[in-house]
């Protein structure tokens, strides 16, 4: 009996799981449960931009040793395998990536901001670069008093939503697909720098961005672009803290990010790969996928029916929070089409 329910002295396996900040709750949350179900396996938790996950992974600049990678996007895992590849002739992963929620880039913004920038109540990324480039508010409608323009995104050298962020952007100035090509363009060129003139030290992480967005209020962050399980779960704290929630605001077209796990084969023996799998099946269970609901996230189990999940945000009357957006939703984009983002991002003055 005594064998069946508790880990035997020495057999404690720790797994060290690296993941992007936008599941950094949930992860906290689900610790707990996964330890008592397994006792013999210590979860240490750890958290960083997606795009920093991979970097400081393959540059082996981190001072622990990963057993588990999850980023925001299953393509920075792919990103990851082809740069490994390059330098080793083994496979990175143990086996096949998996994964674990979803979730869409979205934009929110303060409700009187957001009725001016937007007033048909449709996010439209001409009037963000009309209001950068008057940049300020009497410029475009609004009063006088609410002064500059403040608009937020992450640094797409360290974070995937920041990446997103400037592929759905430099979309919407071509007809048709984005391309590598497109992104050399004088246009497409010109726009980067108008962005990366108007956002004064972009935030590592889109959880990081949030909160900033948050403390900061319209007086000094008007618009921002972060995942919608990020919007939807600290609604309740933009409300406590400012004394209204922000609005939401679903992009069209918008991108679907995939929260995807991978187990690395770099220093992490057998041992703790198996108890690292163990781990992967817990968060895929339904009652782990509600848990994710409840932060906002869309599952991954087709047994766990959104709009019934106990105390899911979807039901919580948000303003523009929906389950059913009405617009289209793209992939992530390619990895080259990413890198070359963050390479004209780079470049733009």
């Amino acid at each position: 009996m005594g064998l069946t329910y508790a880990p035997i002295p020495g057999w404690q396996q720790t797994i060290i799981v690296v993941s992007g900040t936008e599941l950094e709750e949930p992860l906290r949350t689900l610790q707990a449960s996964f330890e008592k179900q397994y006792p013999s396996i210590k979860l240490k938790l750890e958290f960083q931009g997606s795009q920093d996950i991979i970097n400081r992974y393959l540059d082996n600049k981190n001072d622990f040793k990963p057993t588990v990678l999850i980023p925001a996007n299953g393509e920075i895992l792919s990103e990851l395998n082809e740069r490994w590849r390059t330098q080793n002739r083994d496979d990175p992963f143990y086996e096949a990536p998996r994964p674990i929620a979803k979730t869409m880039l979205v934009a929110i913004a303060w409700p009187d901001r957001g009725k001016t920038l937007f007033p048909d109540g449709q996010f439209r990324w001409e009037r963000v670069e009309q209001a950068m480039q008057a940049s300020s508010w009497g410029a475009i409608g609004g009063p006088p008093s609410w002064g500059s323009f403040d608009f937020l995104t992450t640094d797409p050298t360290r974070s995937n939503s920041g990446q997103l962020t400037l592929t759905l952007w430099a979309q919407s100035k071509v007809n048709g697909n984005l391309n590598t090509s497109d992104l050399s363009s004088p246009t497409i060129q010109d726009l980067f720098s108008l962005i990366k003139r108007s956002v004064y030290q972009p935030p590592r992480s889109t959880d990081v961005l949030l909160q900033e967005f948050i403390a900061r209020g319209s007086n000094d962050a008007d618009v921002a672009m972060t995942y919608e399980s990020d919007a939807l779960y600290r609604w309740q704290q933009a409300k406590a803290n400012q004394g209204k929630p922000y609005q939401i605001y679903y992009l069209n077209p918008t991108i679907e990010t995939t929260a995807t796990a991978a187990i690395v084969r770099r220093e992490v023996s057998d041992g703790k790969a198996q108890a690292a799998r163990k781990f992967l099946d817990f968060l895929v269970q339904p009652a782990q996928q509600q848990v994710l609901v409840q932060y906002g996230f869309r599952p991954i189990n087709a047994a766990v029916d959104l709009p019934t999940v106990p105390n899911s945000p979807w039901s919580q009357k948000i303003p523009g929070a929906t389950a059913q957006p009405t617009g289209t939703i793209l992939p992530p984009p390619e990895r080259q089409i990413a890198r070359e983002v963050i390479r004209q991002w780079e470049r733009a003055k």
